[in-house]
């Protein structure tokens, strides 16, 4: 019989109220799963507590009810402590609070403590000793993984949420527990991997010490292309991808001396290295679209030996082309043919991909644009607000080519767009040899200008421009004054 039953039996029933009370006002899940643990060791041993008062007689359970009982109070008392001392109760953030096996190896150590004193029955700790010695040669494996483990936690080479590569497997760490860590693959797979054989592997954490990882990519250029020259082209093309960091910056290697090319390595850092592969092929995708617009040659392989016929165009084919195109445009309709083919000398096709800015708002600028094939997106102010759409055959940024001003317009490429640019340079001689074209030219463009104007005003309830005719600035410009 227990010395003070009652006293006793109302002591457990007392912190089984204050942990259920507790349970209720902590917000924190993993919290709320170990006071519900405590609540059944503490259901329990109320339950043999009353088994002992009704069944006095059974010399077994008197013997070592008390003594078991006593047992897994303790336990739910060292266990519901040791979760409210190293947890928080009312925020649910990933990585607070002590990991959970280092909460478990505490309790564990603390219990086998408690339970020296708890058990004065010395035949009864024996053959407890003596099970926990079986159990442990048969679970070899099971506890090695649980030491690794518990070592792993308390070194932290790595976190939950961290970008790892361990034992040929790369991946996220999603959960560690007693047995293995598991890591979310980019294919999606979990990889469960014992901690045991975590624990001998070579770690490599992406995401420390710093969230920034370096990336690269190798790209070649012709061996006639100064290696600064295509240096410049490549740093432009990393520094319009989203993904690539300015800080830290960009940098270009000139790496080897390829078969075929100029080999340069293009090394860049990204914020979020699950996107690695995206962000190399939008580096890889950049570069080749600036690099094909400079005139810089990706040179082929040349293991094999292969031949093909590519269509050769003249340059008096290709002038005659261009002339047809910028005929085509109403500012420069009515010009005479020398005015146009001097146009067509000074223009050049340009691809862009798509999402790819041709123009920025309020850049300088002394060109036109004639949209070759595919389409471009016009938007105007900080909002990116659209305001047009411009189809092959359409053409954009007259105003620059002839007036020098900046540009009014973002202008972005709607799928991969080949476009004309016809530059202000060979054309300004021959205004300048010619300046009554001034006149024929001003009268169209002022009403494009007058048109542009009114579509900017209904969207941006901007006010008229004032100043200057368009033929006195088109003189200013060409230095005709």
């Amino acid at each position: 019989m227990f010395p003070h039953p009652l006293a006793h039996f109302f002591w457990t029933l007392g912190f089984l109220g204050v942990t259920a009370a507790t349970m209720a006002a902590v917000r924190t899940r993993a919290v709320r799963r170990r006071l519900a643990l405590v609540e059944v060791l503490l259901l329990a041993a109320l339950a043999i507590h009353a088994a002992v008062l009704e069944l006095p007689t059974n010399d077994l359970l008197i013997a070592h009810g008390q003594e078991i009982e006593n047992f897994l109070v303790a336990f739910g008392l060292i266990t519901a402590v040791v979760t409210l001392l190293l947890n928080p109760w009312f925020k649910e953030r990933l990585g607070e609070g002590t990991p959970a096996i280092v909460q478990d190896t505490v309790v564990a150590a603390l219990t086998v403590v408690a339970a020296m004193f708890v058990f004065q029955n010395a035949s009864f700790l024996v053959g407890i000793t003596g099970s926990a010695i079986v159990v442990g040669l048969a679970l070899q494996d099971t506890l090695g993984n649980a030491f690794a483990g518990l070592a792993i936690q308390v070194e932290k080479p790595f976190r939950v949420g961290h970008w790892i590569s361990a034992a040929d497997y790369e991946g996220r760490v999603v959960e560690v527990t007693w047995r293995a860590t598991k890591i979310r693959t980019k294919s999606g797979n979990l990889v469960v991997l014992p901690n045991s054989t975590i624990a001998k592997e070579a770690i490599n954490n992406y995401s420390e010490p710093a969230s920034p990882t370096r990336l690269f990519v190798e790209v070649g250029a012709s061996y006639m292309t100064p290696p600064n020259e295509a240096r410049d082209a490549i740093l432009a093309a990393v520094g319009r991808v989203g993904r690539s960091l300015k800080v830290p910056a960009p940098d270009v290697l000139l790496y080897d001396f390829g078969p075929s090319a100029l080999t340069f390595r293009v090394r860049f850092w990204v914020d979020d290295y699950e996107k690695d592969e995206v962000a190399k092929s939008e580096v890889r995708t950049a570069i080749y679209y600036e690099l094909r617009r400079r005139g810089i040659e990706i040179p082929w392989p040349i293991q094999v030996e292969y031949h093909r016929d590519f269509p050769s165009v003249s340059p008096e084919d290709r002038s005659r082309d261009y002339q047809a195109a910028i005929a085509a445009v109403s500012v420069f309709a009515g010009l005479p043919e020398e005015a146009q083919r001097a146009l067509a000398s000074a223009a050049a096709e340009r691809l862009y991909a798509n999402g790819e800015v041709i123009v920025a708002e309020g850049d300088a600028g002394s060109s036109l644009f004639i949209v070759r094939t595919g389409a471009v997106v016009i938007t105007i102010g900080p909002d990116a607000r659209q305001v047009a759409v411009t189809e092959a055959g359409g053409y954009f940024g007259e105003m620059s080519l002839l007036t020098g001003e900046r540009r009014t317009a973002t202008v972005t490429a709607r799928g991969d767009c080949c476009v004309l640019e016809v530059a202000a340079e060979n054309f300004k001689a021959y205004v300048q040899s010619r300046p009554d074209v001034v006149d024929q030219l001003a009268s169209t463009a002022e009403q494009r200008r007058k048109m542009l104007d009114e579509t900017r005003a209904q969207t941006t309830a901007a006010s008229p421009r004032v100043g200057p005719s368009m033929a006195q600035r088109m003189r200013v410009f060409f230095g005709l004054n």
